[in-house]
Order: structure tokens, then sequence, then C-alpha cells
């Protein structure tokens, strides 16, 4: 009979020793880098689409979350929601109600959940074609109803470009 030694005894310990591996601590790695991904995906700002061709201009600035009021050839949309006609716009004086009561109604509304919404900003995607008219009244309407920070969207082009 033969008789083992201590080292060969360690020896069929070591090689009947499987190897594991702890899935929670990589499961908890992988959470942490889905919640990671997910609050950072949102850094750049994407303003509503719609069939408003905007003008093009060598723009630095990325836009911000803002009250978004879209002025197409037919109607003044404020949020997604048509407040006015172009036509009624033009038609008064230099403040248009309609477009003053919407803000006035947003400027009062609670935040919403998400990312707050600047409530003393706006910007506006005005069609290329647009008067510059109705602009000059949107503009002064926003100011009188408390909207101190007024912006353009446009199209960002390269410096390079005609």
């Amino acid at each position: 009979m033969k008789r083992f030694s201590a080292l060969d005894e360690r020896r069929k310990r070591r090689r009947k020793v499987t190897a594991t591996i702890n899935l929670v601590s990589l499961m908890d790695i992988f959470t942490i880098l889905v919640f990671f991904l997910l609050v950072n995906s949102t850094e750049g700002e994407v303003l509503p689409s719609s069939k408003v061709k905007l003008p093009d201009s060598v723009a630095q600035l990325k836009p911000r979350q803002t009250i978004v009021i879209v002025v197409s050839n037919e109607d003044i949309v404020v949020q997604g929601r048509r407040v006015v006609t172009v036509a009624q716009a033009l038609g008064g004086g230099d403040i248009i109600e309609p477009l003053k009561t919407e803000l006035a109604y947003l400027s009062n509304r609670p935040g919403s959940t998400g990312r707050p919404i600047e409530k003393t900003a706006v910007t506006i995607l005005g069609e290329r074609t647009i008067h510059y008219s109705l602009l000059k009244k949107i503009m002064m309407t926003c100011s009188s109803a408390h909207y101190s920070d007024i912006s353009l969207a446009v199209n960002q082009k390269t410096k390079g470009a005609g």
C-alpha cells in the first residue's frame, strides 16, 4: 500500500476546489453603470421637432430647457398647444393677448417632474420666412408677460460653410 505525503494531500485538495464567481458584486457594478448612463444620457437638449424651417447660424450655445413658442406660417403654438393664428396676431396691437394669457398661465403653473423649466426664459422656434413685425410682437408680448430671457432657435452650421 502506498502512503501519500502531506504534499500530495494538499495537491489533491487544490484540484478538487472549483473557482466560483460572485455575481452579486458584478450585478451591483452593472446596476450602477446603467444608472450612470441614464442620468448622463440627457446631456444635450433637444428642441421639439416641428415642420418649421429654422434659420442657420454659427451659434455655439446649447439650448436650455425653457418654454418653447413655435411660430409657423399659420399658427403660434406654445408648449405644443395652439394659441393663436398668425393672421389674428398680426391684426391686433403690439401685444398678442392670447399669447400673453398662455405665458402667464405657464409661469404660474407648478413645475413638473424631471428637469425644471426656467420660469423667465422662452425659446422661439420661428419659421425662417416669418415677417419681422410678427417676431417683434411675439418678443414684446413675452417681455410684457415677464419673460426677460428670450432666445431664438437656429440651425447650427459650421463656420466654414457659406
